[in-house]
């Protein structure tokens, strides 16, 4: 943190009001209705010399509804203090390295404002953009200011605190006062913006959403109104809690309660240790603050975790019917598939340099073949792929892996799973073969093998690099041409122009030149001359968390594990309970079997 330039007075920090305000006015605060808010006044008073008596807040946007400073408010209401100090410190990063200057300053509250002027104005809905952004990867920033071109405001550098003391000012006063009037260059906003490109894109997205629900909603309710980006999200209150360290005293009766609560939910998830702290500096910092102390937290934190192992591994489970307990093991909801005899389970060594001759049939014939089929045929060429990881991962020929697993694999609908794989048995000219239907539990089983017209063909090829991969969760957003262009620029033999890879793919030029122009603003692949190269330093796991897309995920798995339980919870019901005549007849209905004729017997 930086140090608070103590030889600054109110009056000295107020004489910077008017380089930071989007017009020479400001607006007094006071409590209404137990709020402390800055009402519209019939006559603006102007921005003078004079420090206000009382608090007082300095306009954001022009008369035009244009910005010249965008103003950060980090709040302590909106995350705990922990947070804010945590929040402040990953946007001085950001900002620096972007190249962007800023005045800092922070409120007896514990809150802090970044201010970062520009030289040519932005528009409202620019500015918006750029704070909500921001807000995405800072809990405790508040956007409002900036989402009211009518009455957003912002208390500045020496303004009174409604609750006593004054706005302190961090940046020297000389300091200052040269950022405010040199100001950030365009380039440097543009900087900015391209450091931005998850956020900015996820907001897009969000915003789609939000018009297509409100579209629908005007429909049986005409006056449904949008609400602002930064509240929307389908994120569950206990990753809200993890991110803002706010939490219910009504639920929960201590900060401790509150941390176990999030333990509990990571550890049913299946995270590591090693994830938990990982994620305290990263997309969860409020379950830091949770601890106080930076000492407390290393005190507690691995203990703490333990608890919460034990916990769910000892809550009460569903008991399996004895009749099939000690046989089965569960693997995605479906049980193993048994050998009948008179074969032998295949060693994992043959299993993957089977995995490594099917990839060499699959670029070779089936991609090709595939991609007469449109956006269908990328869907199928993306299953087949999850196939094989599938194969690769669990050492087996013999898949029986569920279709909402796969769906969750793929980002799809369940539904649509069902369908392509019944045309990839068709199409895979006898690589992929259903042996097994689905029955109760159980799922389809596939038998996937390297036919005898291709085995030739697969082992005059040269096996590649790298590892095959369904759909990873970043491409969920950008779409499955994204996915096969990146997968031929990662496992090409060697860097590819974008000729090759259209070659390669068999995608149009169009879609080609657009997946690519995307994943280099994400700094997912860069252009050397004439050909495209990995960015080594970009993590496609970050990238997703930033784009938003774990949500989505998490949130599909959350409910096949709903719909599982219920599609269980039947089949417990209908095979293991005990039948009634009223189960299996009914009066209103003729059910029963009428016997034939004695002479019917013997003509049979």
């Amino acid at each position: 943190m930086r140090s608070v330039d103590c030889q600054v007075t109110p009056e000295q920090a107020w004489a910077l009001a008017p380089l930071i305000a989007g017009e020479p006015s400001f607006r007094f605060g006071r409590w209404i209705g137990g709020r402390f808010q800055y009402p519209r006044p019939a006559t603006p008073p102007k921005i003078t010399r004079t420090l206000p008596v009382r608090p007082a807040a300095v306009m954001i946007h022009g008369p035009d509804g244009s910005v010249a400073t965008l103003c950060l408010d980090l709040d302590t209401s909106k995350a705990l203090q922990g947070v804010v100090d945590a929040d402040a410190a990953a946007l001085r990063t950001l900002l620096s390295d972007s190249g962007v200057v800023f005045v800092e300053d922070f409120s007896p509250s514990g809150g802090r404002h970044l201010y970062i002027p520009i030289q040519e104005r932005l528009s409202a809905p620019e500015a918006r953009e750029l704070v909500e952004a921001l807000a995405l990867g800072a809990p405790s920033l508040d956007a409002s200011p900036h989402q009211n071109i009518t009455d957003g405001c912002i208390r500045v550098p020496g303004s009174v605190h409604k609750s006593g003391g004054h706005q302190s000012l961090i940046t020297p006063l000389s300091q200052a006062y040269e950022i405010l009037r040199r100001r950030n260059t365009p380039a440097a906003i543009g900087s900015l913006r391209s450091a931005l490109a998850p956020e900015l894109a996820r907001n897009r997205v969000l915003k789609a959403r939000l018009i297509k629900a409100a579209a629908t909603a005007s429909v049986l309710r005409p006056t449904a109104a949008l609400v602002p980006l930064t509240g929307a999200g389908s994120e569950s209150p206990l990753r809200r809690l993890a991110r803002t360290g706010l939490y219910e005293a009504t639920r929960y009766g201590s900060a401790s309660e509150a941390r176990m609560a999030v333990l509990n939910h990571f550890a049913a998830c299946g995270w590591s240790l090693a994830q938990v702290r990982g994620e305290l500096t990263g997309q969860f910092p409020g379950l830091g603050a949770l601890y106080g102390t930076e000492a407390k937290r290393a005190r507690l934190l691995e203990k703490e975790w333990a608890k919460a192992q034990t916990f769910t591994n000892t809550a009460p489970k569903k008991p399996i019917p004895s009749e099939r307990r000690g046989k089965d093991a569960f693997i995605n909801d479906t049980s193993p598939t048994y050998l009948t005899g008179g074969a032998t389970k295949p060693s994992p060594a043959a299993i993957h340099q089977l995995v490594n001759d099917l990839e060499n049939v699959l670029y070779a014939v089936l991609d090709h073949r595939f991609k007469e089929r449109g956006r269908e045929g990328l869907s199928l060429r993306l299953l087949i792929r999850g196939l094989l990881g599938y194969m690769r991962t669990k050492e087996t020929n013999l898949v029986d892996v569920g279709c909402r697993t796969l769906a969750v694999a793929l980002g799809k609908h369940h539904a649509t799973i069902a369908r392509l794989l019944s045309l990839l048995v068709q199409g895979s000219d006898g690589i992929v073969s259903k042996v097994f239907e689905a029955r109760h539990k159980a799922a389809d089983v596939y038998l996937i093998q390297l036919p005898e017209q291709y085995q030739q063909l697969a082992r005059e090829l040269t096996w590649r690099k790298g590892k095959t991969h369904a759909v990873r969760p970043v491409f969920r957003s950008l779409g499955d041409t994204a996915a096969l262009v990146y997968e031929a620029i990662e496992r090409g033999r060697q860097s590819p122009t974008t000729a090759e890879i259209i070659r390669t793919t068999g995608i149009s030029r169009s879609a080609t030149d657009t997946a690519l122009a995307t994943m280099e603003s994400l700094a997912m692949i860069h252009r050397d001359g004439r050909t495209w190269h990995m960015k080594a330093t970009t993590n496609l796991t970050t990238l997703a968390t930033r784009l938003g897309v774990l949500e989505d995920y998490q949130a599909q798995i959350n409910r096949n594990r709903r719909e599982r339980a219920q599609w269980h919870a039947y089949l417990d019901r209908l095979i293991t309970s005990t039948l009634t005549e009223a189960d299996f007849y009914e009066a209103e209905r003729e059910q029963h079997w009428i016997p034939p004729e004695q002479n019917e017997l013997w003509a049979a």
